[in-house]
């Protein structure tokens, strides 16, 4: 009986390690935001920001980590809390607003009444780091205008240096859309003040038909018929 006490022991032990390595806490992260001014102007200018497409390997809440090879890892010690996706839009609508200081910068898809001056379509391909590696986001945006023209199409590379811990990281990509808000204010400030898009003209309508009743009151004009006579022609 006694053989067996330490074989209990090791075995209580050996559990109580997985134990604590199952309930080990994990750290939830979310992107910095900044500190982004309060727009105060109502009637500024209007833009509709998205769609904002992210690429599919951001689409998830795992934390990932870029690898000295270029592959990518899941984070051991934090993931996000909750949407990456999310957590981009609301980021850039509060920095764009910011910046335009204009209230009437909404997320896509608009409501029904609003008229943007400037819709942005706006494209994430990658934003990530590594414990060894730094911060870089690489996007793309298009402006386009009242008349549904492209005014701005331009592609983005930003990278930023961080200590190598995990809050580090993420507070490196954060500051990483920051700046990508801040170029993308400059570039939607000079399409504030486009003309009016004029109506094309409009066509005149149709008379309407006559009714019936008039058509009645108009004069009839006889129509011609045929002459007969009962005249016959004798022979000798």
């Amino acid at each position: 009986m006694t053989s067996l006490r330490p074989l209990i022991f090791l075995l209580a032990g050996v559990l109580g390690l997985a134990g604590c390595s199952v309930h080990q806490p994990v750290s939830l992260y979310q992107l910095d935001s900044g500190s982004p001014a309060q727009p105060a102007q109502s009637a500024g200018m209007a833009v509709l920001l998205g769609p904002v497409t992210v690429a599919d390997y951001l689409q998830r809440e795992t934390l990932l980590q870029r690898q000295p090879d270029g592959s990518l890892q899941a984070a051991v010690d934090g993931r996000w809390a909750g949407s990456l996706s999310s957590d981009i839009d609301q980021l850039l609508l509060r920095q764009v607003a910011g910046h335009l200081d204009s209230q009437r910068v909404v997320l896509a898809p608009a409501t029904t009444g609003f008229t943007p001056d400037v819709q942005v379509l706006l494209t994430i391909t990658r934003l990530d780091s590594g414990a060894k590696q730094p911060a870089i986001l690489d996007a793309q945006w298009r402006l386009i205008d009242r008349r549904g023209q492209v005014r701005d199409n331009r592609i983005v590379h930003l990278q930023e240096l961080h200590s190598g811990g995990t809050a580090s990281q993420v507070q490196a990509q954060g500051i990483l859309l920051q700046r990508l808000a801040e170029q993308l204010s400059v570039a939607l400030k000079p399409l504030a003040n486009q003309p009016p898009v004029a109506e094309a003209p409009r066509k005149p309508a149709p008379k309407p038909a006559a009714p019936a009743a008039e058509a009645e009151k108009q004069p009839k004009i006889p129509m011609a018929s045929p002459i007969r006579t009962d005249m016959e022609v004798f022979r000798f």
